[in-house]
């Protein structure tokens, strides 16, 4: 596998649709906002696409932890931008610095 450098970056967008919101998820009397769990699809994919130009064919990633703040209600029809940057890359580990507008 070529070597990952730190400054590799990338991006994914989405569209919030019906089927994204809170109130699908866990509780129909939450308001109907884009769901934590596909904020976070949303920042794995953009992490993703960062490293997948450097990954072998066949091969992937797999987040295994995130630490995250989800701070802004997004409804039906908006568009978020989850940006990554990889900021460590330690032997199989990397690190990314991630954010979601």
């Amino acid at each position: 596998m070529p070597e990952i450098p730190v400054g590799a970056n990338g991006a994914f967008t989405l569209v919030v649709a019906p089927e994204y919101l809170a109130n699908r998820f866990k509780d129909s009397i939450l308001p109907p906002v884009l769901a934590t769990p596909l904020m976070i699809l949303a920042m794995e994919n953009a992490a993703l696409n960062a490293i997948r130009n450097y990954l072998e064919p066949g091969q992937s990633a797999l987040g295994t932890a995130v630490d995250i703040r989800h701070i802004a209600a997004t409804p039906v029809g908006q568009r978020v931008t989850a940006k990554a940057e990889v900021t460590l890359v330690e032997g199989r580990r990397i690190v990314f610095a991630v954010t979601a507008h």
